[in-house]
């Protein structure tokens, strides 16, 4: 149910534009769709044929996702094993400080090697009407100021839903538009969309290696941008927004954590209005990928900082609670099989 299909619902009740526009509203911001008012009946703002449509509404809103398991992790996250309407799951994360993580595809056909969200391919997309439902689920259970499409999938491929849903979580669902994160491994769609919507979201670049011949290993089915190139394009729409951009950068141990690729770092992004987040590998028994000592961690911190490079190191949430991408749904999917295997923010 893409969220177009929702207001033709209701402009189908007889509703006008600001009866549809309030029911919108009340849904994006988690609160019962007749909201209203304070001390006001819904009859004194939203019209009989509306509200008697508004009972089979919310349950199809309702089914559009539901919590099948919810798993604490000891960082103040919470990782979201969702169920969709069709039986498919997808993973959501509620992150410190009043964020949240969604998927916006079942799968992904970026195939990046470290990665267990890209195992099986793409299996479908995730509907624009399906994305809010995770951000409704996670504001059911704490404030959710930021949204992060981070999760499973890649945001560019999905590109009309995830715009639609960025569009009504930045207006009726009242959540900054810097605060609302699209992540993407680099697709010319993305600079070509995003500079013309209403809602202009934060931009996040997984960038993971300089060197463009690493980055095809590791990103196989990603666009062939040369890193380069990827940076001016993300630097002009940084400019452009004001807002910074954020380089994801999954450190993996003997593979991108050499100084050689911290002076290609070095070299993009000097002068840039850019941020570079070090992420840390989740490591998965599934996968042969280990991440770096902590003492080369935070050696490598230290060098991007010395040479004029804003560095943060951000660990994968919930890492306790197989805290990266794909990791729970890989781990629910396997259980029946009676095998095990088991990274949000890694791409």
């Amino acid at each position: 149910m893409r969220i177009e299909t929702i207001r033709q619902a209701l402009f189908a009740t007889g509703a006008k534009d600001c009866h549809v526009d309030r029911v919108m509203r009340a849904w994006a911001q988690g609160k019962p769709l007749d909201a209203g008012p304070s001390r006001h009946p819904p009859e004194t703002f939203l019209p009989l044929a509306l509200r008697n449509a508004l009972p089979g509404l919310h349950d199809e809103l309702s089914a559009l996702a539901r919590v099948r398991s919810e798993h604490p992790g000891e960082d103040g996250s919470s990782r979201l094993l969702v169920e969709l309407a069709d039986g498919q799951t997808v993973e959501s994360v509620l992150l410190p400080r009043d964020g949240l993580c969604i998927s916006t595809q079942i799968g992904c056909a970026v195939g990046c090697t470290f990665c267990m969200t890209g195992r099986d391919g793409l299996l479908r997309q995730v509907s624009s009407g399906e994305m809010v439902a995770q951000v409704i689920l996670g504001r059911a259970r704490r404030k959710v100021t930021r949204v992060v499409f981070m999760g499973m999938g890649e945001p560019s491929h999905n590109i009309d839903n995830v715009l639609e849903a960025i569009d009504l979580l930045g207006t009726a669902g009242g959540i900054g538009h810097k605060n609302l994160v699209f992540s993407t491994v680099g697709d010319l769609r993305v600079f070509e969309r995003l500079p013309q919507e209403t809602v202009k979201p934060a931009l996040a670049i997984s960038l993971h290696s300089t060197r463009a011949e690493l980055r095809a290993e590791l990103l196989p089915k990603a666009s062939r941008i040369d890193p380069a190139e990827l940076v001016e394009l993300a630097e002009h729409y940084a400019r452009t927004t004001s807002y910074p951009i954020q380089y994801q950068w999954t450190l993996i141990d003997g593979i991108n954590d050499s100084f050689e690729e911290m002076d290609g770092i070095v070299r993009l992004l000097t002068g840039k209005y850019a941020i570079m987040n070090l992420i840390p590998y989740n490591a998965t028994a599934a996968l042969s990928y280990q991440r770096p000592p902590l003492e080369r961690i935070t050696e490598l911190t230290r060098y991007l900082h010395a040479q004029g490079i804003r560095t943060t190191v951000r660990n994968s949430a919930g890492q306790d609670v197989d805290g990266g991408c794909g990791q729970l749904r890989a781990r629910e999917s396997a259980r029946p099989l009676l095998r095990s295997t088991g990274k949000i923010g890694q791409k």
